[in-house]
């Protein structure tokens, strides 16, 4: 059996054989704690130029089908998992991941130390890694070429994964608002949760300017879940849907830009929140949602802020970390969360965001 290589930018190595396409990958180490739902995660655009590790030990038990990606490709840079499953057991599938990854040319592998590696990044921090199946060099040398791999920080790669073209996701049961989402990475659950409540989505490419997002005439715009580091996008055009006082909503992404069109910074994790287990706390109800999570950047932020469009508020704070997980100006128009609340695989607690946003435009209506 072929071998392959785990390499990380601080030297640590783990060995282990060839999953998926064979080959070679470079990409920010990062790890995700879902039990389930690997095929919404490898089809998110948020991965792109990351190779992620699961910290599930038996991964591709239900195979792959073809209902379930958020997005036309796999975008994650490499995978990892412990033990692959031989065998697929799901009435849906109708191919196996492992089929699946060398299709869509993936390079991965298979190694026993899943949790070694995850302790390794919790304690250092994600870092850049490569795999490397039947490598030829000795392994000083596959280290000196991850460390020349590009970091994350001051990544600008939104425009790398979102659509180059408009399109609509037409409301579902009778049109009541009309939303502009700003592709900034988005997945395919997103329009469709609004599109459950009525909402025809206009998706927009991360480039939309503010002429491109009114020209539409929306009664509300969202911003979408994205790659890279926030501090390199734009925030001109939410600035101005801010000043216009269009209703906002953004999720990940977006809420990381909204803080900063709002006057805050964001900063770098240390190692991020990646999983469907993430515990998020409303601080003005005390409530806590178990919430789905993709995100390696955060908001800084006090409890209570001005901002140039009015008071603001943090609304929501990870319990595991006490980072912000939510926004919004005090009067109610524009608001955002840092986790994903269209949540496919799940958990649900937080699907009724989508409402909230939908009320803000009935208020808005009015």
């Amino acid at each position: 059996m072929n071998s392959a290589v785990l390499v990380l930018e601080d030297g640590r190595v783990f060995h282990g054989t060839p999953y998926g396409a064979e080959g070679e990958t470079f990409g920010e180490m990062v790890f995700n704690t879902g039990m389930t739902g690997y095929q919404e995660t490898l089809t998110d655009p948020s991965y792109h130029r990351q190779i992620v590790a699961m910290t599930a030990p038996h991964i591709g038990n239900t195979g792959v089908n073809d209902e379930d990606p958020e997005s036309s490709k796999v975008w994650v840079a490499g995978y990892v998992v412990r033990e692959p499953s031989r065998v697929v057991s799901n009435w849906r599938a109708n191919r196996s991941l492992d089929s699946y990854l060398k299709e869509q040319g993936v390079v991965g592998i298979a190694i026993q130390g899943t949790r070694a590696l995850t302790r390794h990044l919790r304690e250092r921090g994600a870092m850049r890694a490569g795999i490397f199946t039947s490598p030829a060099e000795p392994v000083e040398a596959l280290v000196e070429r991850v460390r020349l791999a590009p970091v994350m920080e001051g990544a600008d790669l939104a425009a790398e994964v979102a659509t180059t073209e408009p399109y609509v996701v037409e409301a579902i049961g009778g049109k009541k608002f009309t939303v502009v989402a700003v592709d900034l990475g988005i997945k395919g659950m997103t329009p469709h949760r609004m599109a459950e409540r009525g909402c025809e989505v206009h998706v927009l490419p991360a480039t939309a300017t503010f002429d491109d997002i009114m020209a539409v005439r929306p009664d509300g715009v969202f911003f979408s879940n994205g790659p890279g580091d926030p501090a390199t996008a734009d925030v001109t055009a939410l600035q101005k849907v801010l000043e216009a006082r269009v209703p906002f909503f953004g999720i990940c992404f977006g809420n990381q830009l909204f803080g900063r069109a709002l006057g805050l910074t964001t900063y770098k994790l240390r190692y991020g929140h990646r999983g469907v287990n993430q515990p998020v706390k409303d601080v003005r109800t005390g409530k806590v949602e178990i919430s789905a999570h993709n995100h390696g950047f955060a908001v800084e932020a006090p409890p209570t802020f001005d901002t140039p469009y009015g008071p603001g508020e943090v609304t929501h704070v990870n319990l595991n970390d006490d980072c912000v997980e939510g926004l919004r100006l005090t009067d109610g128009r524009a608001f955002s969360v840092q986790y994903h609340p269209e949540a496919a695989a799940g958990p649900h607690d937080a699907a009724y965001l989508f409402d909230e946003f939908c009320e803000v435009m009935t208020r808005a209506q009015a």
